[in-house]
């Protein structure tokens, strides 16, 4: 028989059990948050601090930098002091905050990288008029909407876990809480709160998708009308870095939520919500930082301030 006491405690099943692998994770881990944190913070601080970088693509791009430092930290902290003290539990009210950023930052990113994409749209085929369809109170109407719909999204969700019941058990086989983790431990039949998130999900994703690949059909068609290759090659690559983060970020997301799991594939998920969760946070100001020279000409006139 089911237990029916309700729990107010929950054990997360990390990534491994074993004493000496945790202790490896551990230093692992809090090096790529560290990493990630200070290269985030870093594009930010770059972005407000110099005035050349003050326009719509390096501000999107300094709200990217912020959703990724705020989304890792969702996670990691939890994460590494778990590994660090072998004690793997975690509070259900901490459980379903984490499950509100979590939700919160996803669906923030999503939005954003349809802004982002909207920015590109304008560069290439409206150059003449990018100054006023890119003004900075279209900007910032942009990105508070953006921030307002992943706080819709995550509230949706929150709200409508506070009806589930936990009675056990009190395993989540996972290194953070996660809605379907949290519908598995449910007493109460999930089905409203899976259907929602079904619902919000895929038209919520599916949306941000669609405004994030319409503007690039448009953007192929006027790079395929210029008439010289360099101007073909230097159009293309102010896109090539959105278009990476934003492959990586979807895939990562349809594989792990969209794509049926058993347990035999329990690990390689573990390991795609890893690198989900942990590295894409990582890769995000990497892939725009590695051959951006605005940037890095940033960077040396504030070392050289500094100095």
């Amino acid at each position: 028989m089911k237990n029916l006491t309700k729990i107010t405690t929950l054990i997360l099943v990390g990534l491994s059990n074993h004493p000496p692998t945790m202790n490896g994770l551990f230093v692992l881990f809090l090096l790529t948050y560290l990493i990630t944190v200070t290269v985030n913070l870093l594009i930010i601080v770059l972005v407000l601090s110099d005035y050349h970088l003050h326009n719509p693509m390096y501000f999107f791009l300094a709200n990217l930098a912020l959703i990724d430092v705020s989304f890792v930290s969702v996670t990691s902290p939890k994460m590494l002091f778990n590994l660090v003290t072998k004690s793997q539990s975690i509070t259900l009210s901490a459980c379903i905050a984490q499950v509100f950023f979590f939700v919160f930052f996803v669906t923030s990113e999503f939005f954003l990288l349809s802004a982002m994409s909207y920015d590109r749209y304008v560069a290439i085929c409206h150059p003449l008029h990018y100054t006023q369809m890119m003004s900075c109170r279209v900007c910032a109407l942009m990105a508070a909407a953006v921030w307002m719909i992943g706080c819709l999204c995550s509230l949706i969700h929150a709200f409508l876990l506070l009806r589930l019941s936990f009675c056990g058990p009190n395993t989540i086989y996972n290194f953070f809480c996660d809605l379907p983790n949290l519908f598995q431990i449910t007493c109460i039949d999930p089905f409203i709160n899976m259907l929602v998130e079904l619902i919000v999900g895929s038209s919520f994703g599916f949306g941000a998708l669609v405004c994030t690949l319409l503007p690039y059909v448009r953007i192929f068609i006027t790079i395929n009308k210029m008439p010289h290759i360099t101007g073909k090659v230097k159009a293309f690559s102010t896109c090539t870095s959105h278009l990476t983060v934003v492959s990586i970020f979807y895939v990562s997301i349809i594989v792990i939520y969209m794509v049926p799991t058993s347990s035999n594939m329990l690990i390689i998920n573990k390991l795609l919500t890893v690198t989900s969760a942990l590295i894409d946070p990582l890769l995000n100001p990497l892939i725009y930082s590695l051959r951006n020279k605005d940037l890095h000409a940033a960077f040396l006139r504030t070392f050289n301030c500094i100095n």
